[in-house]
C-alpha cells in the first residue's frame, strides 16, 4: 500500500464535527434513511460526489477576482472559449451551468419519441435528460465490466459487436444516437480505452448516428489511456484528450469534475452548424444568454483555469492513487470492490459483501447507510436503487451491479480519512450479516434516488 503524497500545501482548512452512533442514527432516521436528504454538517467524511465537492486552487480563487460579469461577450467566456477549443479540438463550444443542463439543451434536439439511445453505460442524469426527451436508453458495457472480481484495462469500453446488432435488429430509424461516457462511472470509474473510441466511431459512420461523448472525468480517462494503452505510453495528456474527442461530433459536460469547479459546464460540437443553432436556441430560454449560460463571469474564468490544471500528470496520478491506495486497503481487508480500481473512488461490491440482500431491498444502499452509521462516512448507491423503474411497464428494473460509491473529492482528504473509511468498511464486513436491507416507502418518477424515502426492511 504506497499513498501518492499529494503535489499541493494545504492553505486553509474547514472545520468536521464528530458525531457519536445515536447521533447518526437520528439523523439517518430523520432523513428518511436516504444519505442525499442528510444535512452536510452532520458529514464527517462525504464520498457522496465527486461532483462540484474539490477543492480550487489558489490560481482559481484568484481568477474568480478577474471575472468579468458582463451580461454578454465578457472576457472570462473568450477566454474559456479559447481554453476549450485547445483541449477538444471542437469549434463551438458552449457553457452551461452543469453537466444536467448540457443534457437538457442537448437530448431534445436529437430525440425523437421511442429511439434509442446507446452508451457503454449511462450514468443516472443523462439516463433521465434521454427518458425526458422521449427516448429509451440502453446499456452495452463489455462482458469485462459486469465481472467486479476479475482485472481488464478497460472495463469501461462499449461491447462493440453487441452495440451493431442492436443496432441491426432495431433498424437504424430507431436509433437517435450513441453515447460514450468517460470514464464509465456507474460500472466503477472505468477507463475506454482509444481503441475502442475508435471502433464506435466507425460503427456511428457506417450508419449515421451522432456520437456523443460524456466528458465529466475525460482527464482521469486521459491517464489510464496513457498507463495501460501502448500506442499512447510516451503521448501527452492533451494529445490523448483530442485524439479522443476527434472521434465525437459532440460532448456534454459537468465541469464540477475535471475542471475542479463547484459549478459549470460545456457542450461541444465538431461540425454541426444546424445542431449549433438548435442548441443555441434552447441554451438561451433554459440557461440564460449564450456568453454566460447560467453561470457568472467568476464562474467561467475558473472553468477555464481548472481544465489546465485537471491535466496536470503529477496531480492525476495523486488522485488516482488515492483510489488505488483506499483499494488496497480495501482489498487487503477482504472487502469486494470492482477491480481494478477506478478513476474518481473505489466501487464495493456490495452485492458480494451482504449476499443476504435481494437486490430489490438495495444493497449498494444499505451499506452506504451502514457505513454512515459506523463512522460518519456518506457514499451512495451505484446499484438497482439508482435505477428508475422502467418507463414503459413501470417495473423495477436490476442494475447490472450493486455497488456502493466512495467517490473522493478532489484534493479535500488525506490519507488518514482514507484509513478511517477503510476500517469502518472492515467493521462493517465483520458484522455483514446483520445489515438489513431496505425498502421504498416514496419515491419520485425519476432520478428516485435523490429524494426517495426509505425504511429498513423488517
Amino acid at each position: 500500500m504506497k499513498y501518492i503524497a499529494e503535489p499541493f500545501k494545504i492553505k486553509m482548512v474547514e472545520p468536521l464535527r464528530l458525531t457519536t452512533p445515536e447521533y447518526r442514527r437520528q439523523a439517518i432516521q430523520q432523513a428518511h434513511y436516504n444519505g442525499f436528504a442528510l444535512p452536510a454538517a452532520d458529514v464527517y467524511i462525504d464520498l457522496q460526489t465527486d461532483s462540484g465537492t474539490g477543492a480550487m486552487s489558489d490560481a482559481q480563487w484568484a481568477g474568480l477576482m478577474v471575472g468579468d460579469e458582463s451580461y454578454s461577450g465578457g472576457r472570462s467566456y473568450f477566454r474559456l472559449m479559447a481554453v476549450a477549443q485547445d483541449i477538444f479540438g471542437y469549434q463551438y463550444n458552449q457553457p452551461v451551468h452543469q453537466g444536467r443542463a448540457a443534457e437538457k439543451v442537448v437530448f431534445p434536439t436529437l430525440t425523437q419519441p421511442g429511439q434509442y439511445w446507446l452508451s457503454n453505460t449511462f450514468f443516472d442524469t443523462t439516463r433521465g435528460h434521454v427518458g425526458l426527451a422521449g427516448g429509451r436508453p440502453v446499456d452495452l458495457v463489455c462482458p469485462e465490466g459486469l465481472d467486479t472480481g476479475a482485472y481488464a484495462d478497460f472495463k469501461g469500453n462499449m461491447d462493440v459487436a453487441a452495440l451493431r446488432d442492436f443496432i441491426v435488429q432495431h433498424g437504424v430509424e430507431s436509433i437517435a444516437g450513441i453515447v460514450m461516457t468517460i470514464t464509465n462511472n456507474t460500472v466503477g470509474g472505468q477507463p475506454v480505452s482509444v481503441a475502442n473510441m475508435r471502433q464506435v466511431s466507425q460503427v456511428a459512420r457506417e450508419f449515421g448516428l451522432p456520437l456523443l461523448i460524456d466528458a465529466a472525468r475525460f482527464a482521469e480517462n486521459a491517464l489510464f489511456v496513457k498507463q495501460r494503452e501502448p500506442e499512447f505510453a510516451q503521448a501527452s495528456l492533451r494529445h490523448i484528450t483530442k485524439e479522443m474527442f476527434s472521434y465525437g461530433d459532440l460532448f456534454t459536460m459537468s465541469a464540477k469534475k475535471d475542471a475542479i469547479v463547484s459549478m459549470g459546464g460545456l457542450v461541444g460540437v465538431r461540425d454541426n452548424p444546424e445542431l449549433v443553432e438548435r442548441i443555441k436556441a434552447n441554451v438561451i430560454p433554459f440557461e440564460g444568454y449564450l456568453t454566460y449560460g447560467g453561470l457568472a463571469g467568476r464562474d467561467l474564468e475558473a472553468i477555464a483555469i481548472g481544465l489546465e490544471e485537471g491535466l496536470d500528470e503529477d496531480y492525476l496520478r495523486y488522485r488516482i492513487g488515492q483510489s488505488q491506495y483506499l483499494a488496497d486497503r480495501l482489498e487487503a481487508d477482504g472487502v469486494p470492490f470492482q477491480s481494478p480500481v477506478g478513476g474518481h473512488g473505489v466501487f464495493v461490491d456490495a452485492g458480494r459483501l451482504l449476499p443476504h440482500i435481494p437486490w430489490q431491498q438495495f444493497p449498494g444502499h444499505a451499506l452506504a447507510i451502514e457505513l454512515y452509521l459506523e463512522a460518519g462516512v456518506r457514499a451512495c448507491d451505484i446499484g438497482s436503487l439508482l435505477m428508475d423503474r422502467d418507463p414503459v411497464t413501470g417495473q423495477p428494473q436490476r442494475a447490472p451491479a450493486e455497488f456502493t460509491r466512495l467517490a473522493i473529492p478532489r484534493r479535500v482528504y488525506t490519507q488518514a480519512h482514507l484509513d478511517v473509511v477503510a476500517d469502518a468498511l472492515a467493521a462493517v464486513k465483520d458484522r455483514a450479516d446483520s445489515v438489513p436491507g431496505y425498502e421504498i416507502v416514496w419515491e419520485p418518477k425519476v432520478l428516485r434516488h435523490f429524494t426517495a424515502r426509505l425504511r429498513p426492511v423488517g
